[in-house]
């Protein structure tokens, strides 16, 4: 579009011989305007269609920004109990929204570990993984506690076995170590179990590859007191709904506590910023309102998105303590704007709190707002997203209209050029004999003038 609107600018020129080549100058830029303006015309609807493209763009990351502070109320809704151990050192925890508030116990009995095998000593040894292998097996069965997956590597070296055994998924991850000195190096494969346990694995080629370095295990553990042994193949176990307990080391006899309990300075923070993310939707939105309005002043789009963002403050719930945004200390004002309370929230249960809010996908106001911030952000079918796309499609018919245009227009000038070109040269020459003859006639006139006297 740049060149074209340069091409429109710039002057038309036109050199002649004549006296009339000024004249034919004008005639040239008059035909040249008045072609042009079809195209002066598409130029000033393109620009109003980039202004309508950059304020829904804009629009966009403002909904965008309202629809992540939506999300970042359902994260600390989701970690409004948090719990802490009495020693990280041996036990660390993490909850979720479906943690119970209280003290949980445990014991580490036996931390657990991995099972690892490494490949025998080859013959010669692997001294540059990135050229050779320890077998030179186009394909290879892998056994992990009995179950067999193929192993077929992009290529013949150790490094390729090794990244197709890790993208097979088998429940082991590759490894290649050097065994060797620095000068004579000697590397091998290790499969390690990505679970903790004592777990067979052995990679074959006809013959078994792999020997047995450790044997893995169990992690043990108790919990609140049971004197029942719990084995997990895993370091993080389940103590109850939601709450996680990491297993960090072994501390046999040493009974650690993990309490959980219900905390709102997160929850309040995520509020805060969600008034503070709608109120500068709700700006957004009334800057494209009015005769002083935006670009996308009078589209029913800008509508759409005030009754949208009209529908998210005023949610209310038919049960509970807290049934609407105002129960959590968000007000909305006559202006349209959000402000927010903390003692507000501060008065409400943490369970009324959770029945309103609800989740993103499980109903209450989250799962309400969300779905009506996505049909206008969803980047495949959200409103926003699909005008966006609509008004780049009409810029670039616009644009391809203003090139096609834009040869007319220079084919136009070049003809006319041709014409305008061959005349003056006409004329020109008849100018010149014009003068030849008038000189001569005066000369002529002169001497008959002088002979007479």
């Amino acid at each position: 579009m740049s060149s074209s609107a340069s091409s429109l600018s710039n002057p038309v020129t036109f050199t002649g011989q004549s006296t009339f080549s000024s004249s034919f100058q004008q005639v040239l830029q008059r035909a040249v305007s008045i072609a042009s303006l079809p195209m002066q015309e598409l130029q000033t609807e393109v620009t109003t269609l980039q202004s309508q493209q950059s304020a829904l763009s804009s629009l966009g990351a403002t909904f965008d920004s309202l629809q992540s502070a939506v999300q970042g109320i359902a994260t600390a809704a989701g970690g409004n109990v948090s719990a802490s151990s009495s020693d990280t050192s041996v036990v660390t925890a993490s909850t979720d929204s479906t943690t119970l508030p209280g003290t949980y116990s445990i014991q580490v009995s036996r931390i657990g570990s991995a099972t690892t095998t490494i490949s025998s000593a080859g013959s010669p040894p692997v001294t540059d993984p990135s050229s050779t292998s320890i077998s030179a097996s186009a394909s290879y069965t892998l056994t992990v506690n009995g179950t067999t997956t193929t192993i077929t590597p992009s290529g013949d070296t150790l490094n390729d076995l090794a990244g197709a055994i890790n993208n097979a998924s088998a429940g082991v991850s590759a490894t290649i170590v050097n065994l060797g000195s620095n000068s004579s190096p000697d590397y091998r494969l290790a499969l390690t179990s990505t679970e903790l346990g004592p777990d067979t694995i052995q990679l074959n080629d006809g013959t078994n590859l792999l020997t047995t370095v450790q044997t893995g295990a169990d992690a043990q553990y108790t919990v609140n007191g049971n004197t029942t042994v719990l084995n997990s193949n895993s370091d993080q176990v389940t103590l109850a709904p939601g709450l996680t307990a990491t297993l960090v080391s072994a501390d046999p006899g040493q009974t650690v506590n993990i309490t959980v309990a219900a905390g709102e300075g997160n929850l309040s923070s995520a509020l805060s910023s969600f008034a503070t993310a709608y109120n500068a939707a709700v700006t957004a939105v009334a800057a494209q309102v009015g005769q002083s309005g935006g670009a996308l002043a009078g589209q029913s789009m800008v509508y759409e998105l005030q009754n949208a963002l009209s529908q998210i403050a005023q949610f209310t719930s038919a049960s509970g303590s807290v049934q609407k945004l105002s129960d959590l200390g968000l007000t909305l004002s006559s202006t349209g704007s959000l402000s927010f309370d903390s003692s507000q929230l501060s008065a409400q249960s943490a369970s009324a709190i959770q029945q309103f809010l609800g989740g993103l996908t499980s109903g209450g106001f989250l799962q309400s707002a969300n779905n009506i911030l996505t049909t206008f952000t969803d980047t495949a079918t959200g409103t926003l997203a699909d005008e966006y796309n609509n008004v780049g499609t009409q810029i670039t018919n616009d644009q391809n209209q203003i090139s096609s245009d834009q040869d007319r227009v220079n084919l136009i000038q070049a003809n006319l050029s041709k014409q305008l070109s061959q005349a003056d040269a006409a004329i020109a020459v008849l100018q010149q004999q014009n003068t030849y003859y008038t000189n001569l006639f005066q000369t002529e006139n002169a001497n008959h003038m002088a002979g007479l006297l």
